[in-house]
C-alpha cells in the first residue's frame, strides 16, 4: 500500500467548494456523535503503538536499514509526525512550518527507500520531540475546529486519514521488526479465536448485480470511492484463506519445480532468486520451520500461509484447479447480503470490529487458525475475509467508475495500472481504522515481506 505523504497544492480549508469525494456536509443534528472523540482515539491508538513498535528498540536498530525494501525505523517515526503537521498545522490551520528543512528528507517520493539511510535524518529522540510537538498542536486544533464545512474537514476527514497513515507506517514498522535480525523485542498473546470448523471448504455466490465501494464511509479513501453497481456471475470462493498445510503439498508437489503453474515473470523471479518456499520458510529435519519476530518455529499447518507473493498465490491456485478471485468477487463475497440486497460495511454487518469477529490491531502476532471467527463471517457464510492476512485478488489497481483524486492525487492516482495487483481484508497487523470491507490495499506482485496470504476461487454454479 501507498504511504505517500506529498501533497498537491496547498488546500485552503476556507474553501467549501473544494473537490473530493469525501460526505456533503450535513446539518448539526446529523452529525454523528462523538466524532470528535473518535478522532481522538484513532490518533490515540496511533500513537501508541508507533511507541510500541519503536521504544522497545535500540537506537542503534532503529536507524539501520535492515533491509532495503524498508526505511530505518527512525524514518517513519518522523515522517509520521511530519505528515500530521502538513496536514493538520499547515493545510487545516494554516500555520507556518515548524521545522521547513526537514521537509525533503520525509518526501517519500523524492526520496526512495534505498536512499533514506544515507539522508541527514533527525535522530530518535529528536524524532520523537517532534511528533510530539505537532501532536499538542493537533490536540488543540481538534478542540476547536469545526468538523464541517469543506470535504477534508467534514466528518473529521483530514484528521481520520491522519490516524490512518500512521497506522499503515505502524504495520509497515511492523513488516520491519519482522525483517530485523536478533533477538526477539514483540510479545503479543497467541490468538484465542472462537473456533468452529467450516461446514464446507467453499462457498456459492449466486449471480447478479451488488453495490461495490463507497459514496457514505466517513473516512473512506478516495480510491474506495464513488460506490457503484457490478455484475459478477456465479462463482465459488474458499470459505477461509488457503492454509500452510495445503501450501506444503503445492511444495511437496513439486509446484516451484513446474513452469506451467507460473506466469512468466513469477518463473522468472523464482528462478533468478532460488525461491522455493514462502518467504521465512526453511527446511530443516524433516518439516518445515518459519522465522517469525526473531521466533524460529515449526510451520503451523492450520494457519493461513503467509508472506507469499501474487505470483506464489496465482501458481498454487492454477495448480489446484482454481483461480485468484477478481477484486469485485472478494468483495461481494465479503458485503453483499442476498436477503436485503445491500452490501454492509463490514461481512458480519454495519458494526465495528470486535475480538470475536476479527483478527486485527496487532492484538495477536499471527493469524488465527483458518476457519476461525465465525461470528465474523459474511452472511455468505465466507470467514476471516477481515484481518488474519491480506488477500491477494486477481485484479490490477484502476480507478472506479467516477473516481476522483482526494486530496491529493499522490494517495492514489499515480499507482493506478497492471503494474500493482490489489490485495483486501486486512491482516492482523492492521488496525480497524484503515481496515473496512470497502478498504483496497496495492502492491507489486513479487512483493512477499508484507503480511500476505489468499484464497481461491472457482467459476460457475455447479
Amino acid at each position: 500500500m501507498s504511504t505517500a505523504s506529498r501533497p498537491g497544492r496547498p488546500l485552503d480549508p476556507r474553501d467549501p467548494v473544494h473537490p473530493g469525494p469525501a460526505p456533503a456536509a450535513a446539518g448539526p443534528a446529523e452529525r454523528p456523535p462523538g466524532l470528535r472523540e473518535r478522532a481522538a482515539l484513532a490518533l490515540t491508538a496511533a500513537r501508541v503503538r508507533t511507541a510500541g513498535l519503536t521504544d522497545p528498540v535500540s537506537e542503534q536498530d532503529l536507524v539501520a536499514q535492515h533491509s532495503p525494501l524498508m526505511s530505518p525505523l527512525v524514518w517513519d517515526l518522523a515522517h509520521i509526525g511530519n505528515m500530521e503537521e502538513l496536514w493538520l498545522l499547515r493545510n487545516v490551520a494554516g500555520r507556518a512550518s515548524l521545522h521547513p528543512e526537514i521537509d525533503p528528507l520525509y518526501d517519500a517520493f523524492e526520496h526512495p527507500r534505498a536512499e533514506r539511510p544515507k539522508l541527514p535524518l533527525l535522530g530518535p529522540d529528536e524524532a520523537r520531540r517532534y511528533a510530539a510537538e505537532v501532536r499538542g498542536r493537533v490536540f488543540d486544533l481538534l478542540e476547536r475546529t469545526p468538523l464541517e464545512g469543506t470535504a477534508l474537514l467534514d466528518s473529521g476527514y483530514v484528521f481520520g486519514m491522519i490516524a490512518q497513515h500512521e497506522q499503515q507506517h505502524d504495520e509497515t514498522m511492523l513488516i520491519t521488526h519482522q525483517l530485523r535480525p536478533g533477538a526477539p523485542v514483540l510479545a503479543a498473546p497467541e490468538p484465542d479465536a472462537p473456533y468452529d470448523p467450516p461446514a464446507a471448504p467453499e462457498v456459492l455466490v449466486p449471480a447478479g448485480p451488488f453495490t461495490m465501494g463507497t459514496s457514505a464511509e466517513p473516512w473512506a479513501l478516495d480510491n474506495e470511492r464513488p460506490a457503484h453497481i457490478r455484475e459478477t456471475g456465479a462463482y465459488w470462493i474458499d470459505t477461509a484463506p488457503v492454509t500452510n498445510a495445503a501450501y506444503e503439498e503445492f511444495i511437496a508437489d513439486g509446484g516451484y519445480r513446474e513452469p506451467r503453474w507460473w506466469a512468466a515473470p513469477g518463473w522468472e523471479q523464482i528462478r533468478t532468486h532460488g525461491i522455493g518456499a514462502p518467504l521465512f520458510w526453511r527446511r530443516e529435519g524433516g518439516q518445515w520451520l518459519r522465522r517469525r519476530f526473531g521466533v524460529t518455529e515449526p510451520v503451523p499447518g492450520e494457519e493461513p500461509v503467509l508472506h507469499v507473493s501474487w505470483y506464489e498465490a496465482d501458481a498454487y491456485a492454477r495448480w489446484a484447479g482454481r483461480r485468484l478471485p477478481t477484486e469485485e468477487e472478494w468483495e461481494k463475497a465479503a458485503r453483499h447480503d442476498p436477503a436485503t440486497g445491500r452490501s454492509t460495511r463490514y461481512p458480519w454487518g454495519d458494526g465495528d470490529p470486535t475480538a470475536d469477529r476479527a483478527n486485527l490491531g496487532q492484538r495477536h502476532l499471527r493469524p488465527a487458525r483458518a476457519g476461525s471467527y465465525p461470528a465474523g463471517a459474511s452472511a455468505l457464510g465466507v470467514r476471516q475475509l477481515i484481518g488474519d492476512v491480506w488477500e491477494w485478488t486477481s485484479s490490477d489497481f484502476l480507478p472506479y467508475p467516477g473516481f476522483r483524486p482526494f486530496p491529493y492525487r499522490e494517495y492514489s492516482e499515480v499507482f493506478f495500472g497492471p503494474e500493482h495487483k490489489v490485495l483486501r481484508g486486512g491482516s492482523f497487523a492492521v488496525d480497524q481504522v484503515a481496515c473496512r470491507g470497502t478498504f483496497r490495499n496495492w502492491d507489486l506482485p513479487v512483493r512477499r515481506q508484507i503480511f500476505s496470504g489468499f484464497r481461491t476461487a472457482r467459476d460457475g454454479g455447479a
